[in-house]
């Protein structure tokens, strides 16, 4: 508040005039009409000095304006119409609206003692609309269970029956080609409670190993300064075990001193003994190997002498995703120098990140990283042809490029073939694919002493047809091929899964270390999904949410259906015999919510006309939006008073993410967002506060019911459950009809209306397909009004790209298909 009141300040008199206030009002995202400014302006006046607020004056100008309406209503529906709730009447809400049991009378009384401010209240054991507004703005009442703060699971399982939080190239802090290789990257994953890091191992100078991303201009770190940063921070959040995913491209002497340095620094973390000589046939627990870390790398075959040094093992596994076409190999003296290739690539990277800020990254194929590759690639090809006389060598610039292009269509192709039709040849091929049409496997020797420290995480040449094999194999798949098994294997998948662990890595194509989409993997069971934690943005956001719900060990519970049970996830139907969640979410209103940070229309100096809208992501049936209606002018108190209603198959594995978007006449800001998983959600009335901000929040009413029989999922009814709406969200998918509470009725009458003078926009909107921002994916993607009769629709853009650059040029920039005109229309949106 103190703060508040010196910013707004201007001439730094410690006092503020009308004018300051108008202005400060405007920074907030208050329009309120200027008749109710003075009247609660000349309230708070109550010195000498008229005119002016002293900071004291100011606290109380600022209670006036901060009064929350929807929270003295739901205060006066609990205490028969009185301005305060007794301890009777404060147990009854909690017990009643929040679904909290064992309230007890002292229980009350402690909320009351604790955020009631005034002292006569306090005295008489009541608790009035400035406390109440204190509890309900607190943790005890935001929307994320207390309880999944700590460990709240079994960890006796197999770990194969977790998710477990992996990262992807652990030790880049950028992108793939050119970005710095830190320690401190592992440091702060395993703090954010990352349990599966990875290593990529290549012979360095003197003796010793480095760790860098090979064939890339991605700087250089030791192996040695890697491990005793692991070792320093691995348990310093939790003691659940590591994984250290081992890339190993060395000689047999620097795989010598890699074990050896793995031994001396590890020392007793990697003695699993006592795991060892439990049940053979099934993975140990979590808890069994407490403090442990385990090496994921090859072992030598069985069939080797124990005496062999050394040994060939197959290398087609590894998740080295940058094959030999790819690579950026040594010029030769008269080619270009190093210098020359970081400098161009460094600079078309920069450019080509800020001007279309890398598209939807879901895609792939998507127009922005079509662009990036094509023009960072093409444009190094020319510059290099210029500063050398003889340009780099063909199977060094032109078979990059080439590459890139036959796979990126032969990518596009396999995603429009059928299962019938699919040919191996279109298929993009990877570093970690096997062998087709009778190539030789690829081999590397292999130390003894290295192979030894491989005991439960056996990596292996990993195989479509999904063979059952031992439980300690673990097999890792390139996104593609992974993506591929989900959509013709899912069912096949999942089985494999349920005994075996499985790795899923990002892209060759992700050279900007944009990240996949998580669930389109943890939907079939996979424990390793392994994304870039550099990357800022939805994926991220997607991943945290779900490790949130085990106290942020980095181990989360399979349900117990994907753990034993059989189902295909891609159905429409996947568990017919058990019953639904209809889960009913009432959007409230807005409390402080911020101008955007990176505005369409740059700094407009207006204040936002913000919406909400709530996704479900989980398996692909579940997976839809829906929205409210824009409310005009006004992101500190605004109100919606709608309701949303979602059905959900499998509810274990979903994820509910509120987003805040602010209305622009060519489209939508970001402004923020939260992710939870579904299972995290607390029942009743609850703020739902974005994340990475303090007080800006949504304040929501869920409640969740069971259905039973084939009720069906109602999407995309924009208009069904306003105010006009006669329906009651509880009369569909075979749940009885409730009476409409007096809360209810009360805070349908606070809705906001638009402002003075203006028309409410009716128009439907549709979404496009691009991105605002690398650390906001969200925030990226824009959408335009539907235009009415037969005029031009508006050009989609990348968000960040000048509108002046995008009317002067001449790409080739796609159109989202057309909407129904009929706002009410059925919308399902699946996540592939």
């Amino acid at each position: 508040m103190k703060q508040t009141f010196e910013e707004a300040d201007k001439n730094g008199d410690g006092l503020l005039n009308m004018e300051e206030i108008y202005q400060l009002l405007h920074k907030m995202n208050v329009n309120l009409p200027r008749r109710k400014v003075k009247q609660m302006f000349q309230e708070a006046d109550t010195d000498d000095q008229q005119g002016t607020l002293t900071f004291e004056e100011f606290t109380v100008f600022y209670k006036m304006m901060s009064l929350r309406r929807d929270l003295f209503l739901l205060l006066m529906c609990f205490s028969d119409k009185k301005d305060h709730l007794t301890a009777e009447e404060l147990g009854n809400f909690l017990r009643v609206e929040q679904k909290m049991s064992s309230v007890t009378p002292e229980c009350c009384l402690d909320i009351i003692n604790k955020f009631e401010v005034s002292e006569e209240n306090k005295q008489n054991g009541v608790l009035g609309i400035e406390g109440f507004t204190n509890y309900m703005r607190s943790p005890a009442c935001d929307v994320f269970n207390p309880q999944h703060h700590e460990i709240n699971q079994d960890m006796d399982q197999p770990i194969c029956n977790y998710f477990i939080a992996s990262s992807h190239n652990t030790y880049l802090t950028g992108d793939q080609l050119l970005s710095h290789s830190k320690t401190d990257m592992y440091a702060w994953v395993l703090q954010a409670g990352c349990r599966c890091v990875e290593v990529d191992c290549w012979d360095g100078p003197d003796g010793e190993p480095m760790v860098q991303h090979g064939y890339t201009l991605t700087s250089k770190i030791t192996f040695k300064s890697v491990i005793e940063t692991i070792n320093k921070y691995a348990f310093v959040n939790n003691e659940f075990p590591v994984i250290l995913s081992i890339e190993n491209h060395c000689s047999i002497q620097q795989q010598k001193k890699i074990a050896q340095h793995l031994k001396e620094i590890f020392g007793d973390k990697l003695d699993v003994g006592e795991a060892l000589n439990k049940d053979p046939k099934q993975l140990p627990s979590p808890n069994l190997l407490k403090g442990k870390i385990l090496l994921k790398g090859k072992r030598l075959p069985s069939y080797l002498s124990a005496d062999a040094e050394e040994g060939e093992v197959s290398d087609d596994d590894s998740a080295d995703e940058i094959e030999d076409d790819f690579k950026l190999k040594n010029s030769t003296s008269n080619g270009p120098s190093q210098h020359q290739v970081e400098s161009h690539i460094r600079k078309k990277l920069d450019s080509l990140m800020k001007e279309s800020q890398i598209g939807d990254k879901e895609d792939t194929d998507s127009f922005s990283i079509r662009a990036l590759l094509r023009a960072t690639h093409e444009g190094l090809q020319r510059n290099l042809r210029k500063n050398s006389k003889d340009g780099m060598k063909k199977s060094q610039s032109r078979s990059f490029i080439s590459n890139l292009k036959h796979k990126r269509h032969s990518k596009s192709r396999l995603k429009c073939q059928s299962v019938e039709t699919e040919d191996d040849s279109q298929q993009e091929p990877s570093g970690g694919q096997f062998n087709r049409g009778g190539r030789r496997r690829k081999t590397i020797k292999l130390s003894r002493d290295l192979s030894d420290l491989v005991v439960f995480t056996n990596s292996v040449a990993s195989q479509e047809c999904l063979d059952e094999g031992s439980p300690c194999n673990v097999l890792s798949f390139s996104e593609a091929r992974a993506q591929n098994l989900v959509h013709h294997r899912a069912e096949r998948f999942l089985t494999f899964n349920q005994r075996q662990l499985s790795r899923i890595y990002p892209s060759a194509y992700r050279i900007d270390s944009s990240n996949f989409n998580p669930q389109t993997y943890w939907n079939v069971g996979c424990q390793l999904v392994a994304l870039n934690y550099q990357t800022e943005g939805r994926m991220m956001q997607l991943n945290r949410a779900k490790f949130m719900v085990n106290g942020g060990s980095g181990y989360v519970l399979k349900p117990s259906l994907m753990s034993k049970g059989a189902f295909n996830p891609l159905s429409d139907e996947p568990l017919p015999a058990n019953p639904k969640k209809q889960l009913v979410i009432k959007i409230i209103s807005g409390q402080q919510l911020p101008k955007p940070p990176d505005s369409m229309l740059g700094d407009r100096g207006e204040i936002i006309d913000p919406f909400v809208e709530v996704e479900i992501i989980g398996l692909p049936v579940d997976c839809c939006k829906e929205q409210t209606r824009v409310v005009d002018d006004n992101g500190f108190n605004p109100v919606w008073e709608e309701t949303l209603s979602f059905t959900l198959h499998m509810p274990e594995v979903a994820l509910v993410r509120f987003l805040v978007w602010d209305h622009d006449p060519i489209g939508r800001d970001f402004v923020g967002q939260r992710t939870i998983a579904f299972s995290s959600l607390m029942p009743g009335y609850r703020h739902v506060y974005l994340e990475g901000m303090t007080e800006a929040s949504i304040f929501v009413h869920i409640t969740v019911h069971d259905i039973y029989g084939k009720g069906r999922q109602l999407r995309g009814f924009r208009g069904l459950f306003n105010r006009s709406s006669k329906s009651s969200v509880d009369t569909h998918n075979g749940v009885p009809p409730r009476k409409r509470s007096i809360t209810d009725h009360l805070l349908r009458r606070t809705a906001s209306a638009p402002a003075k003078g203006r028309k409410k926009n009716k128009m439907p909107l549709a979404e496009a397909t691009y991105d605002r921002k690398q650390s906001t994916e969200d925030s990226q993607s824009t959408f335009v009004e539907k235009r009415m009769g037969n005029r031009k629709a508006l050009q989609h853009r990348p968000a960040s790209m000048p509108l002046d650059k995008l009317l002067h040029s001449n790409l080739n920039l796609s159109t989202p298909e057309q909407e129904e005109s009929d706002p009410g229309a059925d919308t399902i949106i699946v996540e592939n």
